[in-house]
């Protein structure tokens, strides 16, 4: 039976800011999305017998509805009225619940592969469409790369790929779920990222620029709840980080190092310590 493998990239946010509250509850908000290479693979393949089976390995995960893979699939055979069915084996590697959009970008590589393995011919932005009604992330895990996110994170506009260097992530083992940390987000209270400047550094591939600029406003729920960032933010920077963050909702923090050397001496440090399971050397990735 025909195949295709599609991988599901991990990404970092520059720079989260939200700026207002929908009447829905949703949140408005401008980041700066980057892609970064650790990914889950994921191999679909077209069966005979319709239905969707997913399998997710070792992974805690459901198979059924609930995984956005799952639902993902679901949507395009509902939506399409595909024929036969579609078995997914999913290798996870990005860690759960880390402010990285692991299941965003599966729900993306789950978008992409059964449009091309049943030869839909859907464009960039129709799957975007698609994507959205299943999560806000989804958008920009479609296109990847160096982007700004507005909206509630569907509206997504590409931008030149950030200055070369070296990312090392390490995710603690407590954290919040993100729906909690909007809930708790004091809007009169927020430290607002120069997102404009963020974007003028990376036209200009001005590395300085944007390690000077990173920030993130829900930073100060997510550490008021896991005191472990703080402290991995001044190892990393005691270890030679130019820039550090938590990456979206958290609890993932990740520091940007200008080679490969300095990152590689700060992994070795952080592997040998109480995160090293979930301690990983990256960099920026574009489409």
């Amino acid at each position: 039976m025909k195949s295709t493998t599609e991988y599901g990239y991990a990404k970092i946010n520059l720079a989260l800011d939200v700026t207002g509250v929908r009447d829905n509850g949703y949140h408005d908000v401008r980041m700066i999305m980057q892609s970064v290479d650790l990914h889950d693979t994921l191999k679909l393949t077209r069966t005979e017998t319709p239905g969707i089976t997913l399998s997710v390995g070792s992974a805690s995960l459901p198979t059924g509805p609930g995984n956005l893979v799952y639902d993902a699939a679901k949507l395009m055979f509902d939506r399409y009225g595909l024929e036969g069915g579609v078995s997914i084996t999913l290798d996870k590697r990005i860690p759960m619940s880390a402010g990285l959009a692991g299941g965003s970008s599966d729900a993306a590589a789950t978008l992409r592969g059964i449009n091309r393995l049943f030869e839909l011919g859907l464009s960039s932005e129709e799957l975007c469409n698609l994507g959205v009604t299943l999560g806000a992330d989804i958008p920009y895990c479609i296109i990847g790369g160096t982007a700004l996110a507005e909206g509630i994170g569907e509206i997504i506009t590409p931008l030149p790929a950030m200055p070369a260097c070296r990312i090392l992530l390490v995710k603690p083992p407590a954290g919040v779920s993100t729906g909690f940390v909007y809930k708790n987000l004091n809007m009169d209270a927020l430290d607002h990222p120069d997102v404009d400047g963020m974007i003028d550094a990376i036209k200009r591939g001005s590395y300085v620029g944007v390690t000077s600029r990173m920030g993130n406003v829900l930073e100060s729920v997510t550490l008021a709840h896991c005191p472990e960032i703080a402290t991995i933010k001044t190892q990393m920077q005691t270890l030679g980080a130019d820039g550090v963050l938590m990456s979206g909702s958290g609890p993932t923090v990740y520091g940007i190092f200008p080679t490969k050397a300095a990152a590689s001496f700060a992994y070795t440090h952080f592997r040998v310590g109480p995160y090293g399971g979930e301690t990983y050397l990256v960099q920026p990735l574009q489409p």
